[in-house]
C-alpha cells in the first residue's frame, strides 16, 4: 500500500465491536436457504452506483438476483487500501454465486435464496448502516426464508 494509506490505517480510530457466538443453525446446511451478501459494493449496469463522495460512506445495499451472471456486475468500492484486480478479474472472489450454485448442485447446500446484498466496504460512519440498512437488510432476507448467510468482506 502507498505510506499515506499506511499511515491512515495505522492512525485510524477504528471502532471495537463485542462478538458474540454465531447463531446456531436450525437445520443442517444441506437443507437450508444459503444467501450472500458482500461488502464489494457490486451492483448491477441499471442500479446506481455506491455514492463515491458521499461522507462516511455510503449506507445502502444493493439486491442482486441469484440468477445474475457474476461477471456482468459491476464494482464501485471506494477503497484503494486493497488491490482490486482479483475481482475485476472473477467477481465470485466477492459475490461467490458460481461457487454456492456448485454447493447446491452437489447437495451440501439446501437452497440458494433468490437475491443476494451487496453493500460498500470502507464506511467510516457506520450509525445509518447500523441503524436504517442492517435493519431492513436482515428483514428481506428473513422474509425470503434465508437460514444461512455467507459474509464475504472486501
Amino acid at each position: 500500500l502507498p505510506l499515506t494509506l499506511r499511515l491512515f490505517m495505522k492512525a485510524y480510530p477504528y471502532r471495537k465491536a463485542e462478538w458474540g457466538a454465531p447463531a446456531p443453525l436450525k437445520r443442517p446446511l444441506a437443507q437450508s436457504r444459503l444467501a450472500l451478501v458482500t461488502t464489494a459494493a457490486l451492483h448491477l449496469a441499471e442500479q446506481p452506483p455506491f455514492d463515491e463522495k458521499m461522507k462516511g460512506g455510503d449506507w445502502s445495499f444493493r439486491e442482486i438476483p441469484d440468477d445474475t451472471p457474476v461477471q456482468a456486475l459491476r464494482i464501485a468500492h471506494r477503497s484503494k487500501a486493497f488491490d482490486h484486480a482479483g475481482i475485476e478479474a472473477d467477481r465470485n472472489l466477492a459475490l461467490p454465486l458460481d461457487r454456492v450454485h456448485a454447493l447446491r448442485d452437489a447437495g451440501t447446500v439446501g437452497a440458494v435464496n433468490r437475491r443476494h446484498l451487496s453493500f460498500a466496504g470502507g464506511i467510516t460512519a457506520p450509525g445509518r448502516l447500523v441503524r436504517e440498512s442492517a435493519p431492513r437488510a436482515a428483514s428481506l432476507l428473513q422474509a425470503d426464508g434465508v437460514e444461512a448467510v455467507l459474509l464475504v468482506p472486501v
